[in-house]
């Protein structure tokens, strides 16, 4: 290539339109307003299946109603000045926002069967905001729970705290925990694929997740070897800070800096775990 050439060749890649440079406020902004997408999409089903909400709270009652009124009256279970009932109020919250979110990874096996999921797999929505979409749809249903076992609470004279930073410390709380519980489901769905595997999956790990916790008795009286697991447990984190922030006189045994770190770095970690399974549901 002549000289010549060379410079009508450079007069022609300078002519061509520049594209312009990415803004990383607009980078940010575009995956929020796609996750947000996702997750209005996904709400959407709670409209069309709202008695779902109203079978899934009856587990919960039970537990306030007759399991909680039992052991108040026996005081078998040493909870301090507490009374039991008021003490399992924040356990069961959390025990009802696991049993929502951790059958969530179902609906993806669902869309995979329908070919939903190929469609959104192929979209130009990345994989981290699927997800994240999806993980902040299961706290929507998370925070229905949360309202009706606030109104049981009340009907059962359960001491809450009316105090406005607490009760907002309470819902960031339930969907934390949502979301880690509905994205751990997610990769549960992802690793298994089938219907009949992930629910046999999820059963198997679902009371163990509930009863290795603080949700129905306090770590003091656990033995040494329980209370590593339940250190280890997320569902531990979630009722300490929920037990510390729904009471009138809550306290957090293992300190709410603590509780909400561990749930958030929980999130992160599920949610990178789960964008680079997500495809595989297809597979």
């Amino acid at each position: 290539m002549t000289l010549q050439e060379q410079g009508a060749r450079r007069d022609d890649l300078a002519s061509l339109p520049q594209l312009p440079a990415l803004n990383p406020l607009q980078t940010i902004g575009g995956f929020f307003r796609k996750t947000l997408a996702v997750a209005e999409l996904e709400a959407r089903k709670i409209r069309h299946d709202s008695t779902d909400l109203v079978t899934r709270a009856v587990q919960p009652v039970l537990w306030l109603l007759v399991f909680g009124q039992v052991f108040t009256q026996s005081r078998s279970i040493p909870t301090g000045n507490t009374p039991y009932l008021d003490f399992l109020t924040p356990g069961i919250l959390a025990q009802s926002v696991l049993f929502v979110s951790i059958f969530y990874g179902i609906a993806v096996i669902w869309e995979r069967d329908l070919g939903i999921l190929h469609k959104f797999l192929v979209s130009p929505t990345p994989r981290p905001a699927l997800v994240l979409g999806k993980a902040l749809s299961a706290s929507i249903r998370a925070l229905s729970q949360a309202l009706i076992i606030y109104l049981i609470a009340l009907v059962l004279g359960v001491k809450l705290s009316a105090n406005p930073f607490h009760i907002a410390g309470v819902l960031l709380i339930t969907i934390l925990g949502a979301m880690f519980f509905s994205t751990l489901s997610l990769i549960i769905a992802s690793l298994m694929k089938t219907r009949e595997r992930f629910m046999g999956i999820g059963q198997v790990i679902t009371m163990p997740l509930f009863f290795t916790s603080n949700a129905i008795y306090p770590m003091a009286i656990m033995p040494a070897w329980l209370l590593v697991i339940a250190r280890l447990n997320p569902l531990t984190y979630e009722v300490d800070a929920l037990r510390a922030l729904m009471l009138a006189n809550g306290v957090s045994v293992l300190g709410l800096g603590l509780d909400f770190a561990v749930l958030i770095v929980a999130v992160i970690i599920a949610i990178t775990i789960e964008s680079r399974l997500y495809p595989r549901v297809v597979q």
